[in-house]
């Protein structure tokens, strides 16, 4: 779902050429293939990142000078590993593959900006790393803008949504309605008790190598609890994504002078 002429992938080299400029910046989305319970479909993250990546070049593009990339749909997934159809990159592989593609955007494009939109939660860490690589490396000023903590901006509930619930659920049937397995819905509570969440994902003094298939945390791979999502909750997620990204995309600029 590409924002229209402003998708990179459509131009020519000549238009490429003749459009991008050193102060345009380039979106790139990025999402993983991995189990999001029985209901929505593996490739939900890429989905998501990509569709709202083109909400924001939609709405900023003209502004700002925004171009969107083609969606990196693969990244780390070894928390869902356990569920068929999961693909996760290594860590080695993912790196290498992302600093080549930050080396050939500096040769490639004259732009120097780059925010890359995050639609699975499991990217982050290595993401903030390369993000201080891109800079230091390559000559490129990036940001990156986790779409987890704005679908899902409340972690301190009772039982948190983390993973194929009702904020998720809601973003793809505002987004991407075709791909959702409706009537399934009934059936995607996750567990009644947030407590493990909270100690095992959620605490920011701990780190521990959680799976999706660990019954305190998670049943069929929800960590949430789909059942109330709706398509009005699902808008009001792409309108605060779409709005904050305003924010960030300035604030990227801003970086840039510095």
């Amino acid at each position: 779902m590409a924002a229209g002429r402003r998708a990179l992938g459509h131009l020519t080299f000549q238009e490429v050429r003749s459009s991008l400029r050193e102060t345009s910046i380039l979106c790139l989305p990025m999402g993983s293939m991995e189990q999001h319970g029985p209901h929505l479909p593996l490739n939900t993250d890429s989905v998501l990142a990509e569709a709202l990546t083109g909400k924001i070049v939609e709405r900023w593009g003209e502004t700002l000078d925004l171009w969107q990339l083609p969606v990196v749909s693969a990244g780390l997934s070894r928390e869902h590993d356990w569920a068929p159809g999961t693909l996760s990159l290594s860590i080695s592989g993912m790196t290498a593959y992302l600093r080549d593609l930050g080396r050939e955007i500096a040769r490639s494009l004259p732009t120097r900006n780059l925010l890359i939109v995050n639609g699975h939660g499991g990217n982050r860490g290595i993401l903030e790393a390369l993000g201080r690589e891109f800079r230091a490396d390559f000559g490129l000023n990036v940001g990156t803008l986790h779409l987890g903590a704005l679908i899902s901006p409340v972690t301190d509930a009772a039982v948190p949504e983390i993973h194929a619930g009702r904020d998720e659920t809601s973003a793809m049937l505002a987004l991407a309605p075709e791909l959702v397995r409706k009537e399934r819905l009934a059936d995607t509570r996750g567990p009644s008790s947030g407590a493990a969440i909270h100690a095992l994902v959620l605490d920011p003094a701990t780190s521990w190598p959680w799976s999706s298939d660990d019954k305190r945390i998670a049943e069929q791979g929800v960590i949430g609890d789909a059942r109330d999502a709706s398509v009005e909750h699902g808008q009001a997620i792409v309108s605060r994504v779409v709005d904050v990204a305003g924010a960030v995309l300035r604030q990227l600029r801003e970086n840039r002078k510095a």
